[in-house]
């Protein structure tokens, strides 16, 4: 669906034609028309499909209109670089109207968010523990917001912000639009719906917890002594023009980062132990192409849009499947086409068998020239126990995944 046909203001529409973008994603066809007619949303969609666009168009759309002077909209995030994201987005569809955003999130400066927000800022973007700092202080006022977005709502749960959230909620007037978005909806979050949401409408777009089809998923068999030579190897080859390589710890993604400088690649570790402007000027090379190389553990997977990220390769495997579906969908964002490579050792069977399950494929192999090649294969289900004897068979068998 064409961006033309939603009776954007000529304003918004300026905004997304400068941007390049003509034609609407299936999430944001589904979502912006209800989104416009007032309705409570809860969407569904995989990563990289447009989730952001899908809500900032219409309810900023709605606030030029309005031509409204004071906080009218809250957007809830559950990390900084998600919050920094939105912003970033929001200067894009608003590029041609008077609205301004203020983004307040931990680890930076309050006096200047307090500034944004005494600006006459007409949109919240916040993390919920500095936007309850930021009320208690009388410099955030919540009492007319008109819309309410609750986004990556399952991270959101993830990381125990639900009694926050629940507390901004009782803040802002009970009438209200509210959406949710999430790239997976579970029960928590389907609780979480009901509880804030008043009849809302539901769009689910895509295989639910399953990663865009456009990225090719493969697996290279490595030995533990060999991984890391392995992975030099495969940053070597001409079509890896921009990767995201995943580690489980902070130190292992510190060390990793030290060894592929020694080898010349232009890389920048992130993680969790690093300050918000180290985190901000690490995210800020990447997508400059200061660096090719973004070595990250699991704060970077869920969520942030960083264009051209040509590969994703996990280093060391996820222990859930959702997180290596997130990982992977750093790649092949808005359709785009990309490549997931997985290096796995014998000792990662297990980690590889949840994935593969999950995803109902055996992935790919493939093989680098000059490497040891062990087998590796997912392991077959256990069978507990089951019912026999002289009573003969009764179908009580049980099993269980390695």
């Amino acid at each position: 669906m064409s961006f033309s046909a939603f009776s954007l203001s000529p304003e918004i529409q300026r905004s997304i034609r400068d941007r390049g973008h003509h034609q609407a994603t299936p999430i944001q066809s589904g979502a912006i028309p209800l989104i416009q007619d007032g309705h409570d949303v809860v969407a569904t969609a995989e990563t990289g499909s447009g989730k952001t666009a899908a809500f900032l168009v219409p309810l900023l759309d709605r606030l030029h209109r309005d031509k409204v002077a004071w906080p009218a909209m809250l957007v809830i995030e559950p990390t900084r670089e998600l919050a920094a994201q939105v912003g970033r987005e929001f200067d894009i569809v608003a590029k041609h109207t008077k609205l301004h955003a203020a983004v307040v999130v931990g680890g930076e400066s309050m006096r200047r968010q307090e500034e944004e927000l005494r600006a006459g800022a007409q949109v919240i973007i916040a993390c919920p523990g500095r936007l309850i700092d930021q009320v208690e202080r009388g410099t955030a006022n919540l009492d007319r917001i008109s819309a309410v977005v609750i986004d990556e709502a399952d991270r959101l749960l993830d990381m125990g912000f639900l009694p926050q959230v629940r507390r901004i909620m009782r803040m802002v007037p009970r009438k209200r639009q509210t959406l949710m978005f999430s790239a997976t909806m579970d029960l928590g979050a389907e609780r979480m719906a009901r509880e804030f949401l008043h009849h809302p409408e539901r769009i689910s777009i895509g295989i639910k917890s399953a990663p865009p089809a456009s990225i090719r998923q493969s697996l290279c068999p490595a030995t533990h002594s060999e991984k890391q030579a392995l992975l030099s190897a495969v940053l070597k080859r001409p079509e890896v023009e921009s990767a995201i390589v995943f580690t489980r710890t902070k130190l292992r993604a510190d060390r990793l980062a030290r060894v592929l400088k020694r080898d010349g690649v232009r890389v920048v570790a992130i993680h969790g132990d690093l300050s918000q402007g180290q985190r901000t000027a690490a995210l800020s090379g990447f997508r400059r192409h200061t660096y090719r190389v973004l070595v990250a553990t699991d704060v970077a997977a869920r969520g942030l849009d960083i264009p051209g990220v040509s590969h994703v390769i996990n280093f060391d495997l996820p222990d859930e499947p959702e997180n290596y579906i997130h990982r992977i969908g750093r790649t092949a964002r808005m359709g785009r086409e990309g490549h997931a490579i997985s290096l796995v050792t014998p000792e990662e069977r297990i980690q590889l068998g949840r994935i593969e399950r999950a995803l109902g494929i055996t992935l790919d192999r493939e093989w680098v020239e000059g490497f040891e090649q062990p087998e590796i294969t997912a392991p077959k289900p256990l069978r507990l126990f089951s019912s026999g004897g002289a009573r003969g068979p009764r179908n009580r068998t049980r099993a269980r995944w390695a």
